[in-house]
């Protein structure tokens, strides 16, 4: 059971908060799809909550801030930094957008939401009290975040950029797929998917996903609480999966990565 109690290297993504209309609604929801045990940070948090498993912080729910207001719920992927405000100028020289400028989060740390060049929103973190995810890549922890896009080439070229990322390409046919390892991993991390081809989806978007030891129980259930699921579960070589959308909208997928059918493709580069 990996349990982390150190800050994540830069450009690994470290932590995943949703923004909602109603985080105490929300909460119910994935404390019983999840089992997390949902804290409260008091007054001084405004609104926003802690989700945890055996008392390791797994992820957080929170109101949508004043410049997301009447936007639709989101999942957000949090990457780690070591300099907040020197990674909101390289993310300005690489040609991203400041939704919320850096600040600070009490004792916690440093962040600042931004925007892509292809429009997908995303969050940085500088640690100080907190790490990120201490529960990770097991029931009810994120195991994977990746970014879809219509504009594969600058997305690549700006995370390049700002995180120094190495990518493996592989050829999924219709669909081209990078996996993204930082300079300080030997690892990928994380994956950038071109949907160019998609029609009827938004132009760029982080989607989180998290491991679930059920997938198929997991979607019952998820619609038994009010959910929807927007793809049936499905089996793959990297493990049974299916995307769901919570009550107040935010798509996220779950997946049991030790249910894998077929062989994966071999990297291309």
């Amino acid at each position: 059971m990996p349990i982390r109690t150190e800050a994540w290297p830069q450009g690994t993504p470290c932590w995943i908060d949703c923004q909602v209309d109603d985080p105490a609604k929300a909460g119910e929801f994935y404390a019983e799809l999840f089992g997390w045990e949902i804290q409260d940070g008091g007054p001084e948090s405004g609104g926003y909550l802690m989700a945890a498993k055996s008392g390791a912080a797994a992820a957080g729910i929170g109101p949508k801030p004043e410049p997301m207001a009447g936007s639709p719920s989101v999942w957000t992927t949090y990457f780690a930094v070591d300099d907040a405000d020197a990674s909101a100028e390289a993310v300005a020289r690489a040609g991203g957008r400041l939704v919320v400028p850096a600040f600070d989060v009490m004792e916690f740390g440093r962040m600042f939401v931004a925007a892509d060049p292809t429009g997908a929103v995303f969050a940085v973190w500088q640690a100080r009290g907190h790490n990120g995810a201490a529960w990770y890549s097991e029931h009810g922890g994120y195991v994977w975040n990746e970014l879809h896009t219509h504009d594969f080439d600058a997305a690549k070229k700006f995370y390049r950029d700002i995180f120094g990322y190495t990518y493996t390409d592989f050829d999924l046919g219709d669909e081209k797929y990078v996996t993204f390892t930082p300079p300080a991993r030997t690892e990928s991390v994380g994956g950038i998917s071109d949907d160019s081809a998609a029609r009827g989806e938004p132009a760029a978007y982080w989607l989180t996903w998290f491991q679930f030891d059920d997938v198929d129980a997991g979607a019952k259930r998820a619609t038994e609480l009010g959910g929807t699921v927007l793809q049936p579960p499905t089996d793959s070589p990297v493990g049974r999966s299916t995307l769901i959308t919570a009550p107040q909208g935010e798509v996220f997928g779950i997946i049991d990565p030790s249910k894998r059918v077929g062989e994966m493709p071999a990297p291309t580069s």
